[in-house]
C-alpha cells in the first residue's frame, strides 16, 4: 500500500542517481520535479568512466544487491545502444581471482577466469555494461520527461526550504555542505580521452605496489583512459603530469594506443562516504526527507537498485534490507 504523503516529490540533484530515482517515482504515478543547479551533462556522472562494477562503495552486501538489480536493467537497455548509451562489452578485471570477489560476483552471468591470451596476469573475463554517460544522461532525462516529470534549474542552500511533501536529497558531494555531512568527501578522478585505434575490449589493471588503477574503456569513436584516485582533492583542473602518466600506463598494457590523438581531458569528484546514506526522516512539519547520496565510484553501477529502494522510502514503504 502507498503510504506516502499526497502531492509532489522534489528530487534535488540531476546526476545519474537523482535522475534514476526521479524516473522510478514518476513511473509509479508521482508528480515529480527535479531541482538542480546544473544540467546532468555538467555533473560528476557525465565524466564517469561508467563500467558496471562496484567500486569504492559501502556497505558491500547492499551495494552488491543494488548492482545486480541495475545490471538486469542495463542488459535490457543494451539492446538499444545508440538510444540509451549502454553497450555490453567484453573485457578483463585484472588482479582478481574467481575465488576472490564479493558474493555478488558469483551471480554475474559468464564471469570466468581470464586466459593467458586475454591477460598476462591473473584476472576475470566478463561481458559487462559500458555506458556512454553523456548519451545515457540525455536518455534518462527524456525518459523522465515522458513520464510527466519536470526539471527546474534551482540552487538549493537549505533542504528545509524545499517546499514539497516529499524531498529526496540526491546531491552527491554537495551534501557535504547542504546537509551538512562532513562524512562525504571527494575522491578525484582524472581521465584522458583519445581516438580509438581499434580497441574493442575493456581492461582494468591494479598495481598495488604503485597504488594505481589503470583502465581502458572503448567506445566506437574514442577510448577513455584512466585514471587517478586522489583522496580529498577538490581540483577540477586536469593535471598534465597525471594525464601523461595515465597514457603511459595504458600504452604499457595496450601498445596499440601509442600515438592515439588526444581528444580531451576529464576530471570528476567521486562522492565517497564510509557508507551510502539511504534513509528517511520526518521533518517537524510532517514532510518526508529522504537522503540518497554517498555512492562513491559506483553511482552508475548501483543506480537502478538504489533508486528503487530510495523511492520506496519516499513512498512510505519498509526498506528492502536492514541498514547497518
Amino acid at each position: 500500500m502507498d503510504n506516502a504523503p499526497s502531492g509532489d516529490v522534489i528530487v534535488v540533484g540531476s546526476g545519474v542517481v537523482g535522475l534514476t530515482t526521479a524516473i522510478v517515482l514518476a513511473e509509479r504515478g508521482r508528480r515529480v520535479r527535479v531541482w538542480a543547479r546544473e544540467s546532468g551533462e555538467l555533473t560528476t556522472s557525465a565524466v564517469a568512466g561508467a563500467l558496471w562494477w562496484p567500486y569504492r562503495i559501502r556497505p558491500k552486501a547492499l551495494a552488491g544487491e543494488w548492482a545486480l538489480q541495475s545490471l538486469s536493467v542495463y542488459e535490457e537497455l543494451a539492446a538499444r545502444p545508440r538510444e540509451t548509451g549502454v553497450r555490453l562489452v567484453e573485457g578483463v578485471q585484472g588482479e582478481t581471482r574467481l575465488d576472490a570477489p564479493e558474493p555478488w560476483a558469483a551471480r554475474v552471468p559468464g564471469l570466468r577466469a581470464a586466459t593467458p591470451e586475454e591477460y598476462a596476469g591473473t584476472g576475470l573475463w566478463a561481458r559487462l555494461p559500458l555506458i556512454d554517460m553523456p548519451v545515457h544522461l540525455g536518455w534518462l532525462r527524456e525518459r523522465f520527461l515522458r513520464a510527466g516529470g519536470t526539471i527546474e534549474t534551482r540552487t538549493v542552500t537549505d533542504l528545509a526550504e524545499v517546499e514539497a511533501p516529499v524531498v529526496v536529497n540526491c546531491t552527491g558531494l554537495g551534501a557535504r555542505s547542504l546537509v551538512p555531512d562532513p562524512a562525504v568527501r571527494p575522491v578525484r578522478g582524472q581521465l584522458v580521452v583519445v581516438e580509438n585505434p581499434g580497441v574493442h575490449t575493456w581492461l582494468v589493471s591494479t598495481d598495488s605496489d604503485a597504488g594505481t588503477t589503470t583502465y581502458v574503456f572503448p567506445h566506437p569513436d574514442r577510448l577513455v583512459l584512466g585514471g587517478t584516485t586522489d583522496d580529498d582533492d577538490w581540483s577540477l583542473t586536469p593535471d598534465p603530469a597525471a594525464a601523461e602518466a595515465i597514457v603511459e600506463r595504458c600504452v604499457a598494457l595496450r601498445p596499440e594506443i601509442a600515438g592515439a590523438r588526444v581528444l580531451g581531458h576529464r576530471v570528476g569528484l567521486r562522492p565517497v562516504r564510509d557508507t551510502v546514506r539511504l534513509e528517511h526522516e520526518v521533518l517537524p512539519d510532517g514532510r518526508v526527507l529522504v537522503h540518497h547520496y554517498g555512492h562513491g565510484g559506483a553511482g552508475v553501477t548501483v543506480a537502478w537498485g538504489c533508486a528503487r529502494e530510495a523511492a520506496g522510502l519516499a513512498l512510505g514503504e519498509e526498506p528492502a534490507a536492514v541498514r547497518p
